[in-house]
């Protein structure tokens, strides 16, 4: 087989491994959910426009956009990067330098 379907492959038994034990007190997993963001306020906090923010953060100005109007939701790593932001945005620009 190759490298990708050994990928994928292992990639779905971590999958079905992890939904198994998600019932069980115990399962050694800790489950981080990241707290919904407004991408808008937090902008306007930093005193940055969309094209600022977008930039800085690495984040297209067409997805922030459909944040801010409520299009879309912010998800996955996008969302944990924006709760960082949130908390810490000196973290996040140190890291990018």
């Amino acid at each position: 087989m190759t490298r990708a379907f050994d990928s994928i492959k292992q990639g779905l038994n971590e999958a079905i491994a992890h939904a198994q034990t998600k019932d069980k007190k115990d399962s050694g997993v800790r489950l981080y959910r990241p707290n919904a963001v407004d991408v808008s306020s937090l902008r306007e906090r930093l005193s940055l426009t969309q094209e600022q923010f977008a930039a800085r953060f690495g984040f297209s100005v067409a997805t922030l956009r459909h944040w801010e109007r409520g299009d879309r939701s912010p998800s996955g790593a996008s969302l944990v990067l924006l709760n960082v932001i949130d908390r810490n945005p000196n973290a996040v620009l140190m890291a990018l330098q």
